[in-house]
């Protein structure tokens, strides 16, 4: 089977569910954004050197997937449930028990993780943004959203604790 399969050459493409739709449509900007943030969660767990950051980076890469396929559905199952924001809130509060308080603005780039980190912080931010004006026509599931906004949290802080182990 060929890599190229010419069906996307008049500027449409197929949802999971078959449908096909505009590819400069919101629903595919929404997922093909979120399938921007896995590459820049892969550059980062790349360039970390910490093995719970990187653990974590692979944890929000698999859950960008069915995140990316809820997007991609019309009337299907959701595949992002409760029990995945509840992951990345209990992983936010082990790392706000880890770290120290903040009590300044905090400039990433001490490290090249850091940096990537922080660059999918801000791309998971444009994510967020892309869903909701998506959700404006279309049916977006609440868990979907929160997953998103919680997401750059917890990139904020995987860099936070990337780059509080820096080596020097």
């Amino acid at each position: 089977m060929s890599v190229y399969t010419k069906t996307g050459d008049q500027g449409k493409t197929s949802l999971l569910s078959g449908q096909r739709v505009d590819k400069a449509s919101l629903r595919v900007e929404a997922y093909g954004t979120v399938d921007e943030v896995n590459s820049s969660l892969a550059m980062a767990r790349a360039f970390c050197e910490n093995e719970d950051v990187k653990e974590k980076i692979i944890k929000l890469q698999q859950m960008n997937m069915m995140l990316m396929a809820d997007l991609a559905s019309v009337d299907s199952p959701p595949y992002i449930t409760a029990e995945h924001v509840s992951w990345l809130e209990s992983s936010l509060d082990q790392l706000e028990e880890q770290l120290p308080p903040i009590n300044k603005f905090i400039v990433a780039g001490d490290t090249k993780g850091g940096a990537a980190l922080d660059m999918a912080r801000t791309t998971v931010r444009r994510a967020e943004r892309r869903v909701l004006e998506f959700a404006k026509i279309g049916k977006v599931d609440e868990n979907v959203r929160l997953v998103l906004n919680r997401q750059s949290d917890l990139c904020f802080m995987l860099m936070r604790l990337e780059e509080t182990n820096k080596i020097h």
